[in-house]
């Protein structure tokens, strides 16, 4: 299959929330998560905050070798996709399309600079109805991203309008909270960011629950709080896959 991609400007409309990509930006370079090239090359691969990649490589991996078997040609969107690290993982695997999507626009152009696939795009903009107008996926992956939507059920929502029939949304290295706890975590996250300095960014970080994907066709694949992994995986974050 000729899987060569016509050449598209990268869209520059206005983020959700206007002041959401100055906050963020602000907060990758206080916690020194802003990468050289070199170093965006090799991850998950780092010494540097490298029990968090650990994490992540396991996670990725999991993801990497179930789309793998899926034996078919797949169009995939990474929404929220940052450096791009994880969508030029994806690009990596053979019959797949990959668009990265994001409103950091310094990690998009990095993005752009160091990962030059034919199969492979990142777009600089917000996830709307309106972002893909006529654009079809096979695969949408939140991978460290939907706690940056305040309602998992509209962004669900959202992205069923743009699935292919049998189309697959992956969440993973997500944090999920029981409903109890979701007010402690809140306070922490608001003293995390005012110690920061960067107080107004606990108004966009959402302490969501796995219960919110109730109504829709999921399942969880990689649970945590199985006695299994609390013994030995050692991973924090649920995998959970939504079918249509």
């Amino acid at each position: 299959m000729d899987i060569s991609i016509q050449n598209r400007a990268i869209r520059r409309s206005k983020p959700r929330k206007p002041d959401f990509e100055e906050l963020y930006v602000a907060v990758r370079d206080y916690e020194k998560k802003v990468y050289t090239d070199a170093e965006l090359q090799v991850l998950p691969d780092f010494s540097i905050h490298s029990e968090e990649w650990e994490i992540r490589k396991r996670s990725s991996g999991r993801l990497l070798s179930y789309l793998g078997k899926k034996q078919r040609f797949l169009r995939i969107l990474e929404v929220g996709c940052g450096n791009g690290w994880l969508s030029a993982k994806m690009a990596g695997l053979p019959q797949t399309y990959v668009a990265g999507l994001d409103i950091n626009l310094a990690e998009i152009n990095q993005a752009n600079r160091v990962f030059k696939k034919p199969n492979l795009e990142f777009i600089y903009d917000s996830f709307t109805d309106n972002t893909f107008d006529t654009d079809k996926f096979d695969i949408v992956v939140f991978a460290a991203s939907l706690q940056y939507f305040p309602s998992v059920v509209a962004v669900l929502q959202q992205v069923e309008r743009i699935l292919s029939p049998h189309g697959e949304i992956h969440v993973i290295d997500t944090p999920f909270y029981a409903p109890e706890d979701a007010a402690r975590a809140a306070d922490r996250c608001r003293s995390y960011y005012k110690d920061m300095g960067i107080p107004e960014m606990a108004d966009h970080y959402f302490h969501h629950s796995v219960s919110e994907f109730w109504g829709f066709n999921y399942r969880v694949l990689f649970n945590p709080t199985s006695l299994f992994n609390r013994l030995f995986k050692k991973d924090p974050f649920y995998w959970i896959v939504i079918k249509k």
